[in-house]
This record gives C-alpha cells, structure tokens and sequence, in this order.
C-alpha cells in the first residue's frame, strides 16, 4: 500500500528528519571513534545545538559552499549510485530526497560561515578554476551573486 495525502507528507518529513540525524550520529562516531580526535566528547543537545563540538559537516548548497556541483565530486569518489541506489539529478538535488552529503573536517579552528555576496570578477575567476563557463557558474552561484 502505497502513502497518500498527508502520510506521504509526514513519511517524507519524517525520512528527512531521521537521514539528519544519522548523519549527526555519523559525525559524533567520527569524532569519537572512526577518527578519534575527540574520545571523550560529552555532549548534551543545548551543546550540540550551539555546535560546541570540533570540527565542521559543510553541505554542497549551504552558505560555506553554495555550489552544489561540488556533489559531482563527492559522487566520483563515492560512487553511491552503485553502491546504495543514490543519484543526483540534473540541478544536483539527491534522490531520493531523503539524503544528505557533505564533508568532514576535524581542525580545531575549523568554523562553520557564510561567504555572502559575491561579484561579476569572483564569478569569472570561480568559473575558470571549476572549468565552466561564467553563464554556469552564475546559474550556480545566483543565491549569492552581489
């Protein structure tokens, strides 16, 4: 039997919310076990809502990086579409939706931040290191071009 109306909806937010959340059990168990640079952490939700631990989990789209064909890459290396049935679509969204991707980064200093608006020279300069052309780089970088 397949969900309708409003069970679908609450099943989809309820996929989200749970591949959330394993993705920050994820990132607890690299940094106390997988990696281990923080053995000892002990964490309550305030700490991890203000995010006190070390380290970073940027995300391909967020503020940090805004580009969401860095996926491509992450993909390349990953090869999820092989591996557990993952794909991206054309404009880059995970399918299915209930998914997430990112990085992780263990440096102390490391600090989660926004890069905010950006001008016509960064996006020329941006599409030449990335290999596109500027119309694609603008496609991609239009929440955060000045």
């Amino acid at each position: 039997m397949r969900p309708t109306g409003c069970n679908s909806i609450m099943l989809k937010v309820l996929a989200d919310r749970l591949a959330e959340a394993f993705a920050e059990h994820l990132h607890k168990l690299v940094r106390t076990e997988l990696w281990g640079y923080v053995p000892d952490e002990t964490l309550d939700n305030e700490a991890l809502i203000r995010e006190d631990y070390r380290g970073i989990r940027p995300v391909p789209g967020y503020p940090a990086c805004p580009d969401h064909t860095e996926k491509a890459l992450l993909w390349d290396l990953l090869k999820p579409v092989e591996n557990i049935g993952l794909s991206l679509t054309d404009s880059f969204a995970m399918y299915p939706a209930a998914a997430v991707s990112g990085w992780y980064f263990s440096h102390p200093e490391s600090k989660y931040f926004g890069i905010g608006k950006i001008d016509a020279e960064q996006v020329g300069d941006y599409a030449v290191r990335k290999g596109m052309s500027v119309e694609d780089a603008e496609r991609w970088l239009a929440p955060v071009i000045g």
